[in-house]
C-alpha cells in the first residue's frame, strides 16, 4: 500500500514537472542605440548630450497586456583614484587634515531612471543592483583596507558633493521618458570637463519591482586636432615635450622683454 502511494505521488510529480516544462518563460529583451557612438573634444568643446533610445521586445510568452515597466540607466566613466581632502583653519589659515584615497572609481557616473528608485524596486534590490549615487560601491582605502562605507560617511558624502558640482556625477529619476509603453529615451549630459576615454551605458528592465533583463552598450569620448597632439606627444615623447615647452617659455619670456622694454 505503501509502495503504490509513493508510486502515485512520483506519478503526480512527473506530471506537474512535465506540464510547467511544456509552459514557456517569460522573456523580454532591450534594444538599444546611443545617437552618437564617438564624441570628439577640440578647443571649441564646451559640452554636448547624448541621446539613449530603444524598445522593450517581447516574446510571445509575454502577456501583451502587460506594460508596467521600470527603466534604470547607468553610465559609467573611465576609473581612476582620486583623494578627498579634509581642511581645517589653524593659526587663521586652511591647512590639509585628513585625506580619503577612493580607488578606482568611475570618474563620471551618472543614473537615469523614469521613477524614483524607491518607487522602482526594493532597498534590498536597490542596493544589490546599486541603484542610486547612495547605493552605488566606491571602494575607499581606509589604513591598510579597501572597502566602501555608508553614504552618510563625511568623506564619501564630499566626494559625490565636489563630483557632482562638477556635473560629473549626477542622479535624475524622471530623465527616462516612454514615448510608447515599450518605446523610450534619455538624454546623457556630458559637462566641458567631461574625461576622455570609453564610457559603459547598463540599461535594467525592472517589473513589478524585479529585475526583468539588463543590456549594455558602449560610447567613447576622444580627443582630436592639436590638443590629441600635445596629448600624444607628452605621453609619448615626454623628453622631447618637456624640451619644447622650455623653449617656448624662453620664447615667451623673451619677447615679453622687447615688447615691454622701457629705452
Amino acid at each position: 500500500m505503501i509502495a503504490r502511494s509513493s508510486l502515485a505521488a512520483v506519478g503526480v510529480t512527473l506530471v506537474l514537472g512535465a506540464a510547467f516544462a511544456v509552459q514557456p518563460a517569460r522573456a523580454e529583451r532591450l534594444i538599444v542605440s546611443v545617437s552618437n557612438q564617438r564624441v570628439t573634444v577640440t578647443s571649441s568643446y564646451s559640452g554636448e548630450e547624448l541621446v539613449l533610445f530603444g524598445s522593450v521586445e517581447k516574446d510571445v510568452a509575454t502577456p501583451a497586456s502587460h506594460t508596467s515597466y521600470d527603466l534604470v540607466v547607468t553610465v559609467s566613466g573611465p576609473r581612476a583614484d582620486m583623494v578627498t581632502r579634509r581642511k581645517e583653519r589653524r593659526f587663521g589659515i586652511w591647512v590639509n587634515n585628513d585625506y580619503r584615497q577612493f580607488v578606482q572609481v568611475p570618474t563620471y557616473l551618472a543614473f537615469f531612471s523614469n521613477r524614483p528608485f524607491d518607487a522602482i524596486a526594493s532597498p534590498e534590490v536597490e542596493r544589490r543592483q546599486q541603484l542610486g549615487l547612495n547605493n552605488v560601491l566606491l571602494t575607499q582605502r581606509v589604513g591598510s583596507d579597501y572597502a566602501d562605507v555608508v553614504p552618510n560617511d563625511a568623506f564619501r558624502s564630499a566626494f559625490v558633493r565636489l563630483r557632482s558640482e562638477q556635473g560629473l556625477y549626477r542622479e535624475a529619476t524622471s530623465a527616462v521618458t516612454f514615448l510608447t509603453p515599450t518605446l523610450f529615451r534619455t538624454g546623457i549630459p556630458l559637462p566641458a570637463e567631461v574625461p576622455i576615454g570609453t564610457y559603459d551605458v547598463e540599461i535594467k528592465l525592472f517589473s513589478d519591482g524585479a529585475l526583468v533583463t539588463h543590456t549594455e552598450t558602449t560610447f567613447e569620448i576622444v580627443k582630436v586636432g592639436f590638443e590629441q597632439f600635445v596629448a600624444t606627444s607628452a605621453r609619448q615623447n615626454g623628453f622631447a615635450y618637456g624640451l619644447a615647452t622650455a623653449l617656448m617659455a624662453l620664447m615667451a619670456g623673451w619677447m615679453a622683454s622687447i615688447v615691454f622694454r622701457r629705452d
